[in-house]
């Protein structure tokens, strides 16, 4: 009899294995896809437990779901978490942390008192291995604390706390030497990328100069270029980490000269830096706009006009719909025109007799452009100090340009009367003149201060750093003199 499995006619039975293996290997990874997080917390009862993570500076919402009244409690979906670290979140809004990185099928158990002390985790290497690292940080305080009571007490004793000192410098070193083990046990984990981003640039000996002194100056430019040596800026996973945004903040605070020539390569280091990922990409240049758009440093929209020129485009600010586009493309605009260095735009406008006057006509080394309205609290404080100031220097060859911004004629000659505002004044009372959207008119007073040719060396500032800046600008010219 011939078999019912002869070749050509039938899949033998080897082949029918194999396709229900590659069928049970696909149904497995489809039930593996998303993400299934189960926690036993001994303690907690019939509460409504949140699901969180970091990102930059913040912490967010990801998921909420109920506890039982065996506090059990289980997170799931249908897409994967983005890595990261996660807050499980309790009612009274105390939570604990948890790894989020391949692995997001797996069960943690502890008790509600002492989470640390009591975790087990199954289906995790991650976060066992995190919990391990979390309990000897603990041992390592409890370790600690006595030495810096210790310390304290003979510090107010004025006693030698030589000893204590080394013995906390050992309980560091441990510390230390346990992340370092670490790294290089599990190079590629999340936890190890955290640790390595959180270690500062160890700075090697000062170099000798000529003179064979040392130099002082090394330090800084050494730890400045190396700051970011072991912080990958495109690992996504960081970015759901304090770590990522913490070093940047302080990089940006305390690493970079606050003057556009040195802000703005840096800026653009730093954003190539975070390219190798979408996400990091996002947040990097959404960060540096952020901070420039809105920093109290004269002189740094410039670096916000830059970026905004350079990566507000359709092509690379993915994230950004068209109206948002179009809202921070605007901003740059008007901000280019009024940046330091600019010479501004001509402004023609009628005084109180009704003459047309050309700030372009104010023949001057320094003037100063008064923008300022006689009904604002703020001017009548500010326009006082202005006039006394303009008193003690218009010998010098100093003008104001004083701009009113409202269009009550007769309340603004009567303020000029009674306060005997014997410079420059002007306004534009039949609305002809675009001057509030041109030099970024939003409240009053502002005041710019502009060289012989017209050109921003200072705006929008009060009247204090008015007069520190025109008092150096004008000594600078009497030294240039002799």
């Amino acid at each position: 009899m011939e078999s019912v499995y002869h070749a050509g006619k039938s899949p033998s039975l080897r082949r029918i294995f194999c396709l229900f293996i590659l069928l049970s290997i696909a149904f497995n990874a489809r039930a593996e896809q998303g993400y299934e997080l189960k926690f036993k917390i001994s303690g907690l009862r019939d509460s409504m437990i949140y699901l969180a993570n970091y990102y930059g500076e913040k912490q967010y919402l990801k998921d909420s779901v109920h506890a039982d009244a065996a506090g059990n409690v289980i997170f799931k979906g249908t897409e994967a978490l983005p890595g990261g670290i996660y807050l499980f979140v309790f009612p009274n809004k105390t939570y604990f942390e948890l790894l989020i990185d391949k692995e997001q099928h797996f069960s943690m158990e502890c008790n509600m008192g002492a989470v640390i002390e009591s975790m087990k985790v199954k289906g995790s290497e991650d976060n066992r291995l995190f919990y391990e690292y979390l309990r000897f940080i603990q041992e390592r305080s409890k370790e600690v604390e006595p030495l810096k009571t210790k310390r304290k007490d003979l510090s107010e004793q004025k006693l030698p706390t030589d000893s204590i000192d080394a013995a906390i410098k050992g309980v560091d070193q441990k510390v230390v030497e346990y992340k370092v083990k670490y790294i290089k046990e599990y190079p590629q984990t999340l936890l190890a990328a955290i640790f390595k981003g959180s270690q500062d640039p160890v700075i090697p000996e000062l170099p000798l100069k000529a003179d064979g002194s040392r130099d002082s100056s090394f330090a800084y430019y050494y730890y400045r270029d190396h700051y970011f040596d072991e912080l990958n800026l495109s690992d996504e996973r960081l970015l759901r980490s304090p770590v990522y945004h913490n070093k940047l903040s302080f990089f940006l605070k305390n690493m970079i000269i606050n003057i556009p020539d040195s802000v703005i390569p840096m800026a653009d280091k730093l954003v190539e830096m975070a390219s190798g990922n979408k996400e990091t990409f996002k947040y990097m240049v959404w960060l540096l706009t952020n901070t420039y758009e809105t920093s109290n440093i004269m002189g740094m929209d410039a670096v916000f006009v830059h970026l905004v020129k350079k990566y507000y485009t359709k092509e690379k600010a993915y994230w950004a719909d068209e109206a948002t586009l179009y809202k921070i493309q605007d901003r740059a605009r008007i901000l280019e025109p009024i940046l330091i260095g600019k010479k501004v735009k001509n402004l023609i406008l009628t005084d109180s007799l009704g003459v047309y006057q050309a700030l372009y006509g104010v023949e001057a080394p320094y003037t100063i452009l008064y923008f300022w309205d006689p009904d604002c609290g703020h001017c009548k404080k500010a326009t006082p100090k202005v006039k006394a100031y303009y008193d003690k220097v218009k010998s010098k060859g100093v003008k104001v340009f004083a701009v009113c911004t409202e269009v009550e004629m007769e309340k603004w000659k009567k303020y000029i009367q009674e306060n005997n505002l014997n410079w420059i004044n002007v306004a534009d009372p039949k609305l002809q003149n675009n001057f509030r959207q041109e030099f970024d008119i939003l409240t009053t007073p502002q005041i710019f201060i502009l060289d012989k040719e017209k050109r921003i060396i200072a705006k929008k500032i009060d009247e204090d750093n008015m007069e520190k800046i025109l008092d150096r600008e004008l000594n600078q010219e009497i030294s240039k003199k002799k």
